[in-house]
């Protein structure tokens, strides 16, 4: 409450006090704090000591700040104070003690800043010796004292230790200086009573030294129980026990008292001065303890005595023979005390009893005959002999479970030649299970299981398919062992190297056959085929089949399916094999091997044609000499008549029509042979050809070549005819027209026919 008070007024002070400071707006730094402990830091207990707490402080104006100190004990507050005074701060704690044992520190705030100083360790020692009273000195057994244990000047978190003699009878934490404890002495004589304390302070704590001692003197209650046991010695299972326990030397009838029998634990009887008890001895024990105990006020009396019993007959075990069975096996279970005193008993006085009995027949002299059960059971034995009965430990029958058939099998892929698994397993049977595994009547491998539902994993090789027929397997856990049938697996031969053939035969082989490219494999189907052609990232075909012979088609080939060619197969044992690959060469079709035969053949007669042709002008034009050709109009009547004069050296561009006048010399004007010309000779019989340079006009026809300036030439045939007829109108057996132009547009166009000629027409 203290405390709260003081955090309460100092957050009220600070709030006003910062409030007027924070008006004057005056400037302040806490430069440093700093705590000292005087006269030093490890003193003796009573002295007076003075924690200093120095702050250092820098400020602008001249106004008085207003201080919060703060002092911590082991991080707890213990004192707080606000001051205006620039003065040390002073915690004063007068006469130390070692509760005053801690780490402190200092806090100053001041107008919502605050700082720390460091901690300084106070170690105080010595401790006062702890002070004892008791209430009385002298007493009655079984009267109470009360003791009163002080630790002068000691302040803090205390605890008192209350010893009688040796032994500790109390622990007490008071919460102050002073412990006080009620207590009974237990016994009588002399009672050496004392104390010690010890105080709790952080990290650790002090024990104080003893107290004073205090003796009480404890006279005995004179009464104490009395036990006899009658008889006394050679007691066997079965005697009859006499057993009394009393009180001796009377008590005061306003005594509260109680008597109880004891026997190894067990409470036999109880009374309040007298107890008879009787009862037929049981060796249970080697000997028997009996203890006669008196309770009065707080005081326990007691007598105690032991009594040894000889066992007439031991305590029975139940066998087992033979020692493990199966279901429904016989058995026999044997129960028999292996000790038995004859001098007081005869071995025929017992009696052996089986629980339970059905389906055991008793064949006396405790042996029991029957046959197992399907189950585990629980089966007790019993001997008695002259009212005493005796039980054996139970005995546990778990009959085995006959092994079944084992079932033999095989890894899911079984590949020949690779390794692989045969597992043996039988659904019923006890634990262990020792599996032995055959091939026709030769053992090649054994294994032992003791964990359930586990069965024995065989591996194996084998390189004959025929082979995996021959394998057995046994299972045996103590009877005769079963055996399996034969393992039934399929075993898969790997595919041997895969042949390809091809038809037509690869010298038959052009374009546009079909071709059909034939794989051959060895080996267990399913067979997947694929078939390759080098350069092809995917294959041509891929097909899944039960045949060990697949075929892939090809339509219609050209040249373009030239190349090597393989095929690839892979079945269950997942190895996949190719065969060698086959050059494939398309070749060209007969027909256009015909073809190009012919073409070449025309163009070498084309040739040939053009060599004479180029031959023969050029022979001609060795004899031709320039020529002028005049055309002049037909009569004076005729407005669309022109005369043209040509020459090689002179064009004429004005030019419409070329009309041929019978009176005047035409195109045509039949040339006279010049002598020593041999050809003229040769051909007296046919028209002369002579070529003249005729410039067309532009206009003339829309629809033909319009003619170009400056070299545009036309040239014509000319036939001169052998008479001069003028209604002659044979104009010859050809006729061709070569257009060649300098300028960059000009167009050549090929001769055309004598029937689409523009020939100048004739005159009647």
């Amino acid at each position: 409450m203290g405390v709260l008070l003081l955090l309460t007024s100092a957050a009220l002070c600070s709030y006003f006090h910062s409030g007027s400071a924070g008006n004057a707006q005056n400037f302040f730094d806490i430069d440093s704090v700093e705590l000292s402990i005087e006269p030093e830091s490890e003193v003796h207990r009573n002295t007076n000591v003075t924690l200093r707490c120095k702050a250092t402080v820098n400020t602008e104006g001249s106004e008085v700040l207003t201080r919060n100190y703060t002092i911590y004990k082991d991080n707890e507050m213990v004192y707080f104070k606000t001051t205006s005074s620039s003065e040390d701060f002073l915690y004063q704690l007068p006469e130390v003690r070692v509760s005053n044992n801690g780490n402190y520190k200092c806090k100053i705030d001041i107008m919502g800043k605050s700082k720390n100083s460091n901690f300084q360790a106070l170690k105080v020692t010595g401790i006062s010796k702890p002070v004892l009273h008791l209430n009385k000195t002298y007493m009655t057994e079984g009267e109470e004292i009360s003791a009163w244990c002080t630790a002068p000047g000691e302040n803090g978190k205390i605890v008192f230790y209350f010893y009688d003699n040796d032994k500790m009878i109390d622990q007490t934490d008071p919460k102050s200086n002073t412990a006080w404890v009620k207590f009974y002495p237990s016994g009588s004589g002399t009672h050496r009573i004392r104390c010690t304390y010890t105080i709790s302070v952080t990290p650790g704590s002090f024990n104080s030294e003893e107290s004073n001692t205090a003796n009480v003197e404890v006279t005995e209650i004179p009464i104490h129980p009395s036990l006899e046991i009658t008889p006394k010695n050679n007691i066997y299972e079965g005697d009859p026990l006499n057993i009394t326990c009393t009180v001796k030397n009377g008590l005061r009838s306003s005594e509260n008292t109680e008597l109880l029998l004891i026997q190894n634990d067990k409470i036999l009887s109880k009374g309040t001065t007298s107890i008879s008890y009787s009862g037929i001895a049981q060796a249970t024990a080697p000997d028997l303890n009996f203890v006669c105990k008196l309770k009065v006020r707080k005081v326990v009396k007691a007598d105690k005595d032991t009594v040894s019993v000889t066992e007439l007959f031991s305590v029975p075990t139940l066998t087992m023979s033979p020692t493990e069975v199966f279901q429904k096996d016989p058995m026999q279970l044997t129960c028999q005390s292996e000790r038995v005193a004859s001098e007081r008993l005869d071995k025929n006085e017992l009696i052996y009893r089986l629980l339970p009995h059905e389906n055991m027949i008793h064949k006396g002299n405790g042996e029991f005959a029957g046959s197992a059960l399907q189950n585990e059971y629980n089966y007790t034995c019993i001997v008695e002999a002259r009212g005493i009965v005796k039980e054996s430990k139970t005995l546990t029958i778990r009959p085995k479970v006959s092994v079944s058939i084992p079932k033999i099998s095989a890894s899911d892929w079984l590949i020949l030649g690779s390794p692989f698994t045969i597992y043996c397993q039988s659904e019923n049977g006890s634990l262990p299970i020792t599996y032995s595994l055959w091939r026709k009547f030769e053992q090649i491998n054994q294994t032992t299981v003791s964990q359930p539902r586990r069965g024995a994993a065989f591996p194996l090789t084998i390189n004959n398919v025929e082979e995996i027929n021959s394998y057995r397997c046994e299972a045996t856990n103590g009877k005769k062992p079963v055996s399996s049938k034969g393992l039934n697996a399929t075993v898969i031969v790997p595919l041997s190297k895969p042949s390809l053939e091809v038809i037509p035969v690869p010298a038959d082989i052009a374009e546009g056959h079909d071709l059909y490219l034939m794989c051959r494999v060895e080996g267990t189907p399913p067979i997947t085929f694929k078939w390759y052609r080098d350069g092809d990232q995917r294959p041509l075909n891929v097909t899944i089949t039960n045949n060990q012979f697949q075929v892939h088609q090809i339509p219609y080939l050209s040249q373009l399916h030239s190349g090597n060619y393989s095929c690839e197969a892979v079945n269950y044992a997942n190895i996949p094999v190719r065969s060698d690959r086959l050059y494939i060469n398309v070749r060209m079709a007969m027909w256009k091997k015909g073809l190009i035969v012919g073409s070449c053949l025309l163009l070498v007669s084309l040739l040939l044609m053009m060599g004479c042709v180029l031959y023969y002008r050029s022979k001609r034009g060795k004899r031709e000499r320039p020529a002028e050709l005049s055309v002049k109009p037909l009569s004076p009547k005729s407005d669309d008549t022109l005369t043209v004069t040509l020459t090689h050296d002179t064009e004429v561009y004005d030019t419409a029509t070329v009309k041929v006048d019978s009176t005047s010399v035409s195109v045509w004007s039949e040339r006279k042979p010049e002598p020593g010309d041999e050809e003229s000779s040769i051909m007296s019989n046919e028209p002369d050809v002579a070529y003249t340079e005729v410039v067309h006009p532009r206009s003339v026809d829309p629809t033909r070549v319009p003619l170009r300036k400056h070299t545009d030439t036309v040239y014509s045939e000319v036939q001169n005819s052998s008479h001069g007829a003028p209604d002659h109108h044979d104009y010859g057996s050809a006729e061709y027209a070569e257009f060649s132009a300098e300028h960059p547009q000009s167009s050549w166009f090929p001769p055309r026919s004598s029937l689409d000629l523009d020939l100048p027409e004739p005159v009647d």
